[in-house]
């Protein structure tokens, strides 16, 4: 099957990033080390396949709180991939520049943004953004954007697996993602602000 012609396909996307209880250490910044991307079919009404980049980061480590809170360690993330071939993974074998996608807000969507201005790597993704949590939001006339755990809890569903643990978390939001569409209120792909 062409998922560029299926266009009930959509890639929701979590990502992990190297993280600090408190100020970031000198010299280090933020970095991608997991890339969470679950696969759906809107019109199927279902998720189609789970997926886990591990990403070595370039200018920072693994902190005991980054630790805690995804259950990544520095060794198991220096097996990962370069964030550039990280990228060129999302573009060659998740069609990321063609195929709309989605995030649990917009963190995920900045943060590839700075870090391949940073490293002057090419944005895999294309123009077609959805911010789910914006969506969510609106469509349950809420006041304040919940988190995704929160969210799930709203829609009834479970959370699976481990939260921030960006595999599973892109999991759980591509579930919220058919439940805003099985309800009438996902929108067509529409590109993003530049």
């Amino acid at each position: 099957m062409d998922s560029s012609s299926a266009g009930g396909l959509v890639n929701v996307v979590d990502v992990e990033a190297t993280c600090w209880d408190g100020s970031q250490p000198p010299g280090e910044v933020s970095e991608i080390i997991e890339i969470g991307l679950t696969v759906i079919d809107l019109d199927a009404g279902e998720r189609l396949a789970r997926h886990r980049i591990l990403v070595r980061p370039a200018r920072s480590t693994v902190s005991a709180f980054c630790t805690e809170l995804t259950g990544l360690t520095q060794p198991e993330i220096d097996q990962g991939v370069t964030f550039t071939e990280a990228c060129r993974l999302l573009a060659a074998e998740h069609r990321a520049g063609v195929r709309p996608w989605a995030s649990w807000g917009d963190y995920d969507r900045h943060q590839f943004t700075r870090q391949c201005r940073a490293t002057r790597t090419p944005y895999p993704f294309g123009r077609h953004h959805t911010n789910a949590k914006a969506v969510f939001t609106e469509a349950y006339g809420l006041r304040k954007r919940p988190g995704m755990a929160q969210a799930l809890e709203i829609a009834g569903r479970p959370l699976e697996g481990r939260h921030h643990r960006g595999e599973d978390d892109a999991w759980n939001i591509a579930a919220l993602v058919l439940h805003l569409s099985d309800r009438g209120h996902w929108p067509a792909a529409a590109p993003h602000p530049t």
